[in-house]
């Protein structure tokens, strides 16, 4: 991937918010929109969710997921040409320091709410790998390093 290609992932990873949550559920796929946030260094994609949740119940059973992200539809003729990346990776629940809550809060303010209630936890997914389309026909499979890479 050239440097404007990988310049072109990190600015839709960095500017985005809504992602589509996959999981398996009862062996099938299940995907759901959530809100994210990416580590500065693209290692690792955190979701904050209720335990409640249909998905949260599904990583709890089976770690594997994928995130899909895309570029807002800004109502162009060919909306095929919009960018998007889906990351395939593992779930886990992680542990907030505070840190992590900070960030999410300085992205989402609104969603104070949710630290008040005590079913919503951080899950924290490693991506094994990407599939990046800069557009129609531009096509990038990414590993894990290689994704990492663009966030430089």
């Amino acid at each position: 991937m050239d440097a404007e290609t990988s310049r072109l992932l990190a600015g839709l990873l960095r500017a985005e918010r809504i992602a589509h949550l996959a999981t398996l559920r009862e062996r099938a796929p299940m995907a759901s929109m959530t809100l994210f946030l990416a580590a500065e260094d693209f290692s690792a994609f955190h979701v904050h969710v209720s335990r409640l949740a249909w998905h949260t119940q599904d990583m709890q059973r089976d770690p594997r997921v994928a995130l899909s992200i895309a570029q807002t539809d800004d109502r162009r003729a060919d909306p095929f040409t919009l960018m998007r990346v889906t990351l395939r990776g593992e779930a886990t629940q992680a542990a907030d320091g505070g840190e992590l809550k900070a960030k999410w809060l300085a992205r989402f303010p609104a969603q104070a709410i949710n630290f008040e209630l005590t079913d919503f936890s951080f899950w924290r997914i490693a991506p094994r790998d990407a599939r990046f389309v800069a557009g129609f026909g531009r096509i990038h499979n990414l590993s894990a390093a290689q994704l990492m890479q663009a966030a430089l």
